[in-house]
């Protein structure tokens, strides 16, 4: 067998991914239609992905985010999205580049993409890596400088987000404010259903 020497599950990837970014900024401009809703899973340590300390403690390696009922300012960039999100009560705005991503869901209509997220031919810009440190710098400051002001962690959070059927995967952040609590569905699941 010869050795595939244009990459195409690179190609394949980067072309789904795409996809994912036209979805988003069609959502962007007309908001969601219908039933239709997204689980969007990614890397929480991929270069350029800005999420805030406390998000970060919390979800170390992977965090899943659900685009529903309430979010806002949705910006879709040429290399990233950003979103504002609501965690337990506290705004969030969440920055995710999309070779970040590791699964978008639409479980309205059975539809399911997986991504391999280090598997990418798109370079991030030097200066969105940069912004990103830098701002993570800053509010690391600002939480440091909060919680000792308060002289009290974070407490632990009610989860209630919605479960879809499907098999159980890893801890759901929701746009309703909820955490933790809700289920992914997975892929093998769709395609046990089609």
């Amino acid at each position: 067998m010869s050795e595939d020497l244009l990459r195409y599950d690179i190609l394949i990837q980067d072309a789904l991914r795409g996809a994912v970014k036209k979805i988003l900024a069609e959502v962007g401009r007309t908001g969601l239609p219908g039933d239709h809703h997204f689980y969007i899973a990614f890397d929480t340590n991929a270069p350029g992905v800005r999420i805030s300390p406390r998000l970060k403690e919390r979800y170390p390696q992977e965090m899943t985010i659900v685009l529903q009922h309430q979010f806002w300012d949705l910006a879709i960039g040429e290399h990233a999205f950003e979103v504002g999100l609501s965690f337990g009560g506290v705004p969030e705005k969440l920055l995710v580049p999309y070779s970040a991503i590791k699964g978008f869901f639409d479980p309205s209509v059975q539809f399911a993409l997986e991504f391999d997220p280090g598997k990418t031919a798109e370079e991030l810009p030097e200066e969105l890596l940069e912004a990103v440190e830098e701002l993570a710098k800053v509010e690391q400051e600002h939480s440091d400088s909060e919680a000792k002001q308060d002289g009290v962690e974070d407490g632990k959070e009610v989860a209630a987000s919605p479960k879809p059927k499907g098999k159980k995967s890893k801890p759901v952040a929701d746009a309703t404010g909820n955490d933790g609590g809700g289920e992914v569905v997975s892929l093998d699941a769709f395609r046990k259903k089609t």
